[in-house]
């Protein structure tokens, strides 16, 4: 049986081509005729096969590329082998990315599971729903009442729109995601079993055991945001929980009610974002935050995978740690640490 080939080039590209595109200097321009239709890492390559190796801690592989085309800064260029056309670029994995959605377009963007176009006759469109002319509703797919889609977006199979959603154009919904009471912009990419708009968890001890507060806001997500598989977002309590602009979240991330994400953010997979919590703009959390109710994560701050955030981060401070401190003084405390348990070990010898 032939392996399957899921993504095919748009077309061929010239290496020079590539190196007009990219802003890269092609050291050899002999050799801008060379033609691109593959990509690969640098310890396989090919025929027609560009690799890129990038920073000093790779230079070892550059000598054993085998590849029509290579992408590396210019302190590595001088030892590629002979034969391989050399694009010399200060960023080459930024380069190769670009290189990336040209060659394969359809891998920025899922496509139609069911292969299917315009609205599916085994979709459930309710009275008064709007779906625009080019948008693709895909079998199994519910739209609710008053609901809108917007033209060039896909809903996949099985998923569920509620009453009175909006969606913006040129977006992707993927399978098995319910949407409700939320309001999303354009070009947002939501992957497959994502639950977005369920109430947060909000419960009030009262006489007969813990009783619902109600959670009547709305989950608003701006234009260009990525949402991962089988990540959550709790709507608003009061106000909305609200996804800034351009922020792309990884998957099994779960966002609780009132929260508000500035722009551009990056989110790791498994992190847990409290209620309430206010992250600025460009901020950056490693896998597995967890983050406390109420708190609040400056502009351009970072946080170190597995972190455990107890206080507000101010602006462009790298925390870590549980609970999560400034970074140099959380290795500071793990290394005085590892520095008493060796201590202890020699005493306890002696």
């Amino acid at each position: 049986m032939t392996e399957p080939a899921f993504f095919a080039p748009a077309r061929r590209f010239e290496v020079g081509e590539i190196a007009a595109l990219t802003g890269a200097r092609l050291r050899d321009a002999s050799q801008e005729k060379i033609t691109i239709s593959r990509l690969a890492p640098a310890g396989e390559g090919g025929e027609e096969t560009l690799v890129f190796i990038d920073g000093r801690r790779h230079a070892s592989r550059i000598g054993s590329v085998r590849a029509a085309a290579l992408l590396c800064s210019e302190e590595l260029a001088e030892n590629a082998p002979d034969g391989v056309a050399v694009l010399v670029s200060p960023k080459p994995q930024q380069a190769f990315a670009m290189v990336a959605r040209l060659l394969f377009p359809e891998a920025n963007r899922p496509q139609p599971v069911t292969g299917e176009t315009g609205v599916s006759p085994r979709a459930v469109i309710a009275k008064g729903a709007v779906v625009e002319d080019g948008a693709i509703i895909e079998a199994g797919a519910v739209i609710g009442v008053g609901a809108s889609v917007g033209r060039g977006t896909i809903v996949g199979p099985n998923t569920v729109i509620g009453a009175r959603c909006s969606i913006g154009r040129d977006g992707y919904v993927g399978p098995n995601v319910m949407l409700q009471y939320a309001v999303i912009g354009d070009r947002v990419i939501i992957h497959p079993g994502a639950q977005i708009g369920q109430d947060g968890f909000g419960f009030l001890p009262g006489p007969n055991g813990f009783e619902k507060n109600p959670q009547i806001g709305r989950v608003i997500i701006q234009d260009d945001v990525e949402i991962g598989a089988n990540t959550t977002i709790d709507r608003g309590a009061l106000s909305d929980t609200i996804i800034g602009e351009g922020t792309k979240i990884d998957n099994l991330v779960q966002i609780g009610h009132n929260v508000h994400i500035g722009r551009r953010c990056v989110i790791a997979g498994l992190c847990g974002l409290s209620g309430s919590v206010k992250l600025g703009d460009y901020v950056m959390l490693g896998g597995q935050v967890g983050i406390a109710d109420h708190i609040t994560i400056g502009n351009r701050a970072q946080l170190a995978a597995s972190s455990g955030v107890m206080d507000d981060v101010p602006e462009g401070e790298r925390w870590a740690g549980v609970p999560a401190k400034p970074m140099r003084q959380a290795f500071r405390e793990i290394a005085a640490l590892r520095s008493l348990v060796q201590d202890m070990r020699k005493g306890s010898k002696g």
